[in-house]
């Protein structure tokens, strides 16, 4: 059954893969990304693939919460219903790590646009859909006031908190939503991957991509995650595994969803 699945961050690296991967089963597939030629690309190499599924385009820069909204309307007014939403689109290096509204761009793009952008589309995905939250082996415990935007960290442990806070609110709202919302899963696609993001921060080739496009498809598509919701999987080990241990912290995940919420109102 062709099922339809937005991904962010899908004009290269892992989101690409995982696109690749939809779209030769004839998935319909919705790409985003922030730059016109290369989501233009993207899409052109994507519809061109053999038995290609229909591809869509949207366009948003995720470190603006605005554009967020905007995409999340588009999506909305394109598309009556989604089966998925692989939330992939992630930053790691910057050349200006704040943003125009004072905040981290590691946390608006890692874990609030995801954040909103979910929460916009629950309606789309209903209790069927699955949101698949790319999470990372590198999780480091929330410094709250450097979530809100005061205070500045290095680029390493801004990834390593906005990814544990990405793991956070995905169990929290998987919690709070139970059987009324889609599955949400956070996952590990596996470390040290070969995306742009790896090689631009660590200076190494990586491993190969597919790896972790494999699971993402998996987490997304198959029966194995259909009962997943609130959970964590490592493909560093190939199962669920405990996340770090403040994301089974119900209070900590609160003030994580609390935090992110009164960004969110300005």
């Amino acid at each position: 059954m062709t099922k339809t699945i937005l991904i962010t961050g899908a004009t290269d690296g892992i989101g690409l893969e995982t696109a690749k991967m939809l779209v030769s089963q004839g998935h319909h597939v919705l790409v985003h990304g922030r730059n016109p030629s290369k989501l233009e690309a993207a899409a052109a190499m994507l519809a061109a693939l053999p038995g290609a599924g229909q591809v869509a385009t949207h366009i948003a820069d995720l470190s603006r919460l605005d554009e967020v909204e905007a995409l999340a309307k588009a999506v909305v007014e394109a598309h009556p219903t989604l089966d998925a939403v692989i939330n992939n689109a992630g930053v790691y290096t910057a050349a200006e790590t704040v943003t125009a509204d004072g905040l981290d761009v590691r946390f608006v793009v890692n874990t609030i646009a995801p954040y909103l952008l979910t929460r916009r589309l629950l309606p789309l995905l209903g209790s069927a859909g699955r949101v698949v939250n790319v999470s990372s082996a590198a999780q480091a415990s929330v410094d709250l006031a450097a979530l809100a935007g005061n205070g500045r960290l290095s680029d390493g442990a801004a990834y390593a908190q906005s990814k544990l806070a990405l793991t956070m609110w995905s169990r929290s709202l998987a919690l709070s939503l139970g059987a009324d919302g889609p599955a949400i899963i956070a996952v590990n696609p596996a470390s040290m991957l070969g995306s742009k993001m790896v090689k631009e921060a660590f200076g190494v080739s990586g491993g190969d991509l597919a790896i972790g496009a494999d699971i993402l498809c998996r987490a997304a598509l198959s029966d194995e995650f259909a009962g997943a919701s609130g959970q964590y999987f490592d493909n560093d080990s190939g199962r669920f595994a405990p996340p770090h241990r403040d994301a089974l912290d119900p209070d900590k995940c609160r003030d994580v969803v609390v935090a992110i919420e009164r960004i969110l109102a300005g």
